[in-house]
């Protein structure tokens, strides 16, 4: 016990390197971890934070720094002892960092968030066993049965379509437009998807893009069984790259990879192109650029309002109640994302066309969409977060690091001369 005691009355300090994953920057951290000093002249803690059980404990020091530094390293004071407390307190960005850990607000958009389980007792265990059998054994099939029968409707139909009337293309586009929102209609029907749309139905006009929040693939087939979109979307591999590059192309969607830099040119070259077609089917941006959990929205890219067009804004909201629409790509195939949803007992969502709009005098694309991103946000119930989604796929530039670390080195030196 004494030895016990021993150990718990020391006071250890060294510095740690903490990333910050929600804002992207490196700041060094100085964390104490308090077990009382043995020494009958040593003060009690101040303004230090220690984590305990996933907890946060606060006591209160006025150590003498210079007492735990590695020996023979000393700092010269030319007025009176550095404190703990004056480095806790030198510069925000240890604030920025402490809450940064605490509260997490960049990876949580990117979080599953899965349900309380209600099957925790005698009573309620039996009925979720039924369940699973319900809809394992018993809608399972049944939808595989469904999507399959649609299947072989759409493709017994498109590939002659596709072949012999090459010749007469507003005809061959009027089919094809028809048969991709059936299609995307099985896909609704194989979830049970119970769909609620708000609004006027969206017609094919010159110089108009709608732009719409993001939490999964399955938006693009929710929106275009009403309507057949043309869509911007990422290059996919397997059976949906397949898709994308022989059924979708019909409708006039358009693809990109993040990672080429010359994609960017092209793809801004094809939209002008498009918006600017009379006959095109209406062009669909998901100007977030990834899949966001359909709790938060992150900033949206620019160039969907940069084309001088009319911006009609969509808002998309999943209830959660049978399952958890948002896909996350790194961590989940599509395959295995649509087998979740095709396992649940239904996809419950509202879609709202809300009130097109067009760029104000004077108002920047930045700003246009901001104006957008916040109609959505608020008709949707959705936070907004300062973020940009492509953070997920990329680390941020190194040049962004450096000058954070810069600004904490000149405060932390700016607070040891006041010393």
């Amino acid at each position: 016990e004494e030895s016990k005691e021993k150990q718990e009355k020391e006071v250890s300090l060294f510095p740690v390197m903490v990333r910050s994953t929600a804002h992207q920057k490196v700041c060094i951290v100085v964390t104490l971890f308090p077990r009382f000093s043995s020494s009958p002249g040593d003060r009690k803690v101040s303004g230090t934070m220690s984590s305990t059980a996933g907890k946060l404990v606060t006591s209160r020091s006025e150590l003498n720094i210079e007492d735990y530094l590695p020996s023979g390293s000393s700092i010269q004071e030319p007025r009176g002892k550095l404190r703990l407390l004056d480095l806790i307190d030198i510069s925000p960005t240890l604030t920025e960092a402490a809450g940064a850990i605490v509260d997490d607000s960049f990876t949580r958009c990117f979080k599953s968030n899965p349900p309380e389980p209600w099957n925790w007792n005698i009573y309620l265990f039996p009925l979720w066993c039924f369940g699973v059998v319900v809809r394992y054994c018993i809608l399972f099939p049944l939808r595989c049965l469904t999507l399959a029968f649609g299947w072989f409707i759409f493709l017994s139909t498109f590939i002659p379509v596709h072949s012999l009337l090459k010749g007469q293309d507003k005809l061959r586009k009027n089919i094809e437009r028809v048969l991709v929102e059936m299609i995307c209609s099985f896909f609704v029907g194989s979830w049970t998807g119970v769909v609620k749309y708000h609004g006027p139905r969206p017609s094919i006009r010159p110089k108009q893009v709608y732009v719409a929040n993001h939490t999964s693939m399955i938006d693009f087939i929710v929106l275009e069984q009403m309507t057949a979109f043309a869509v911007i979307m990422q290059k996919h591999p397997g059976w949906v790259g397949l898709l994308q590059s022989t059924i979708l192309e019909s409708v006039g969607c358009i693809w990109f990879n993040r990672s080429e830099a010359k994609d960017r040119e092209i793809v801004a070259r094809k939209l002008r192109d498009h918006v600017q077609g009379a006959d095109n089917n209406p062009l669909l941006i998901f100007p977030e650029g990834t899949c966001v959990n359909n709790n938060y929205t992150v900033m949206f890219k620019k160039g969907a309002f940069e084309l001088g067009c009319t911006v009609c804004p969509i808002a998309i909201k999943y209830n959660k109640i049978f399952v958890d629409a948002f896909w996350n790509s790194r961590k989940q195939s599509f395959t295995m994302h649509l087998l979740q949803l095709m396992t649940s007992w239904a996809v419950v969502c509202e879609v709202w066309y809300l009130e097109p709009q067009t760029i104000r005098p004077g108002e920047t694309a930045i700003e246009f969409a901001e104006r957008i991103r916040d109609m959505i946000s608020l008709r949707a119930g959705l936070k907004k977060v300062p973020w940009d989604g492509y953070l997920k796929y990329s680390r941020p530039s190194s040049k962004h690091s450096e000058r954070k670390q810069q600004s904490f080195a000149e405060s932390l030196l700016a607070r040891l001369e006041e010393k």
